[in-house]
C-alpha cells in the first residue's frame, strides 16, 4: 500500500513538473519569439575571463533555447569601432553588444563606476553590490537615460598595476611618462603628472614596441601575455589599484528589450548570471602559472612602495571628488558603493583568513 502511495505521489509529481515544462515551452513558442541579435564585443573573444564570456554565454543561450535566441558574436572593430557600442546599440545600430561601460566616462560619467574603480571593491563584492545591493538598479537607471539596458555578464579580479619599460620607484617617476591607461585610473594618472592616452587593445603592443608610449595597463598577467606585453616591458608592477575588479556587461538597445517576452529575458539574463560566474573562475584559475612563468624569464614582477599607494589612494579621493561635484549620477552611485563597502567590511575583516599566514 504504501509502495501505491509513493508511486502515485511520484506520478502526480512528474506530470505537474511535465506540465509546467510543456506550458513554459508552448508559451514561447506561441509567441513565436526567435531572436537573432549581431553582438559586437569589446574585447577580443580570446582573451580569458575578459573576451570569452560572452561566446560562452551565446553557445549556451543557443543550447538552452535549442536555437529560438541565438547571438551572432562580432571580434571588436567588425560592425562599429570597439569604443563606440554603447551608442551604436542606443540607435539601433546594433540590437546588443558587449562593453566594457568605463568607455562610455566621457559622455557617462558615472558609467566608470559600473566597470572599474580605482581603489574600489574586489570582484566578489562588486557582484554581490550589483546583485544584491542598489548596483543592479542604479546601473540600469543610468543607461535608461540613453536607451539601454545593462546585464552584468562578466566580473574578473584586479588587473595589475602596468607594465613599464624603466622602473618606477616614486610618485615623481610619473612626470611625463607616455602611459597607455583606461578608465578613472588614467585621470589619476594625469593629475600625478603623466601624458595619459586611451587605445583598444589591439593597438597597445605596436605603440609600446615603437616608443609611442613608455607603459601600459591592460588586464591579468594571463591576458597581457597573449598580448605580448611581456616582450617589450621587462617591468610588471603590482597590485591593479585603479582597477581592483573588472566588470563587462551585455548591452541591449532598451526598446529592444522591453519588446521582449518575460521568459526570454529571464534566460538571457540567467546565462549572463552564469556567465559572470564562469569568468570569474576562469581569470582566477590561470594566473598563478603565469605569474611563475614571468619570474623564469627574468620579468621584474613587484609591488608597488607603500608610500606610491598612498599617494595615488589621496589623488584617487581628490579625482571622486572632483567628478562626484560634477555629475549627480556619480555621486550617487559613488555614494552606494561607499556605503556597501563599509558595510562589508566588518564582514570581511572577521571572516577571511590573513594572507601572510
Amino acid at each position: 500500500m504504501h509502495r501505491i502511495t509513493r508511486f502515485l505521489k511520484h506520478s502526480l509529481v512528474s506530470s505537474a513538473v511535465a506540465s509546467v515544462l510543456v506550458t513554459t515551452s508552448t508559451g514561447v513558442i506561441a509567441a513565436d519569439e526567435k531572436i537573432r541579435w549581431k553582438v559586437q564585443a569589446v574585447f577580443g573573444t580570446h582573451l580569458p575571463g575578459l573576451g570569452d564570456p560572452i561566446k560562452l554565454v551565446a553557445e549556451q543561450i543557443n543550447k538552452a533555447t535549442n536555437g529560438d535566441i541565438q547571438f551572432k558574436v562580432y571580434e571588436p572593430g567588425k560592425i562599429v569601432p570597439p569604443f563606440g557600442i554603447t551608442e551604436a546599440v542606443k540607435n539601433k545600430q546594433l540590437n546588443a553588444g558587449y562593453a566594457w561601460l568605463a568607455y562610455d566616462q566621457g559622455r557617462i560619467p558615472a558609467a566608470s563606476l559600473l566597470a572599474a574603480v580605482p581603489f574600489g571593491m574586489e570582484p566578489w563584492e562588486y557582484a554581490a553590490w550589483w546583485y544584491e545591493g542598489e548596483g543592479q538598479a542604479l546601473g540600469e537607471a543610468l543607461y535608461a537615460k540613453h536607451n539601454i539596458h545593462p546585464v552584468l555578464c562578466s566580473v574578473i579580479g584586479p588587473e595589475t598595476a602596468g607594465w613599464f619599460k624603466k622602473e618606477i620607484n616614486t610618485m615623481e617617476d610619473f612626470q611625463g611618462l607616455k602611459i597607455r591607461f583606461a578608465g578613472i585610473g588614467g585621470k589619476v594618472l594625469q593629475k600625478a603628472g603623466a601624458s595619459v592616452t586611451s587605445m583598444p587593445s589591439s593597438e597597445i603592443f605596436p605603440a609600446l614596441e615603437k616608443g609611442a608610449i613608455d607603459a601600459t595597463e591592460f588586464s591579468m598577467p594571463a591576458i597581457d601575455e597573449i598580448l605580448g606585453f611581456d616582450k617589450v616591458a621587462k617591468n610588471n608592477y603590482f597590485p591593479g589599484w585603479h582597477q581592483t575588479f573588472t566588470a563587462s556587461h551585455l548591452v541591449v538597445n532598451k526598446d529592444v528589450w522591453d519588446g521582449l517576452s518575460p521568459e526570454s529575458q529571464a534566460i538571457i539574463d540567467m546565462a549572463c548570471t552564469a556567465g559572470t560566474m564562469r569568468a570569474l573562475t576562469h581569470g582566477e584559475a590561470l594566473q598563478g602559472k603565469v605569474l611563475q612563468r614571468f619570474k623564469s624569464e627574468g620579468i621584474n614582477t613587484q609591488k608597488l612602495p607603500p608610500e606610491m599607494l598612498s599617494g595615488l589612494k589621496q589623488l584617487t579621493d581628490e579625482v571622486m571628488l572632483e567628478i562626484a561635484a560634477t555629475d549627480e549620477d556619480f555621486d550617487k552611485i559613488y555614494q552606494s558603493q561607499k556605503a556597501f563597502s563599509k558595510e562589508y567590511k566588518a564582514w570581511r575583516e572577521l571572516a577571511y583568513l590573513p594572507t601572510d599566514l
